[in-house]
């Protein structure tokens, strides 16, 4: 499952959220604010502090990815499908 570490207030976040949720792609929304436990945990897949992080069910991750950035790896795990 895909699992995306983000916040309520981060704008780059509510439109991954929003985009992933379009899609129908099930994942895991983990709010750092929520939880310091989940901020460090994204902090050290990435190794920046910044947010949103999209972690794929390849173990592979995006760093404040655009929404194209998204669209095309969900693409090439063959996520989407049809999807248009």
């Amino acid at each position: 499952m895909i699992s995306m570490y983000g916040a309520d207030w981060c704008g780059d976040c509510r439109r991954t959220k929003a985009q992933l949720t379009e899609f129908g792609v099930e994942f895991e929304y983990l709010d750092v604010d929520a939880n310091s436990e989940l901020k460090s945990r994204a902090i050290e897949i990435s190794g920046k502090p910044n947010i949103p992080v999209v972690v794929f069910e390849d173990d592979s991750y995006l760093i404040e990815p655009s929404n194209s950035d998204v669209e095309a790896k969900l693409r090439e795990l063959g996520v989407l499908g049809n999807f248009k």
